[in-house]
């Protein structure tokens, strides 16, 4: 019995300890982490997708940060903003460009995703990614199954992952209807 009580209370002794360590690391790498992903959004992603872009100033629309993007001479060459919802497995986040006409995507980068590798993981290649540069955007971005895309604003799914071809394809629709709409209010 008193072996019973001793291991109880070594095991307990150990756990608290571990527990407050990982709650010590967490609060200490949470604010490093996010810093990181916030510079690598600003820093990398904003200009991979306007690579003549200089400067990206941050702004809220619609409870959302978007950044307007500059070339050197100041001239404006359209929105970046953070879009986000659920793919075939789970979180699809993604950065994407509009052009200052509000109807031609600029580009776009996948930032998180949980898709299938080898399927839905496919839309953070850049074949995937490429048929969205200079995609136009009215009436709506479509996808089509198992053929070429032949229609402007469409886009042919990954064979195997409709699910998560079609869920960057609501993804964008959505945020870029609200981007459109706040700046239309402006």
């Amino acid at each position: 019995m008193r072996n019973t009580l001793k291991m109880i209370s070594v095991l307990t002794t150990v756990g608290l300890i571990s527990g407050a360590v990982l709650v010590f690391m967490y609060e200490y790498a949470n604010p490093l982490i996010l810093s990181n992903q916030e510079r690598e959004i600003k820093e990398d992603a904003v200009f991979k997708i306007f690579p003549r872009g200089k400067s990206a100033e941050e702004k809220i629309i619609e409870g959302e940060v978007t950044f307007e993007v500059r070339d050197a001479s100041g001239r404006f060459l359209g929105y970046a903003f953070l879009a986000e919802g659920n793919g075939y497995q789970g979180l699809i986040k993604m950065i994407a460009g509009i052009k200052p006409d509000l109807k031609t995507i600029a580009g776009i980068k996948i930032l998180e995703s949980q898709e299938t590798p080898g399927l839905g993981g496919e839309i953070t290649g850049d074949k995937f990614k490429m048929q969205f540069k200079g995609l136009k955007t009215e009436p709506g971005i479509t996808y089509v199954k198992n053929k070429p895309a032949t229609k402007p604003g469409e886009i042919q799914a990954i064979t195997g992952a409709t699910v998560s071809s079609a869920a960057v394809v609501s993804i964008l629709n959505k945020r870029i209807s609200s981007i459109r709409k706040a700046i239309s209010k402006q």
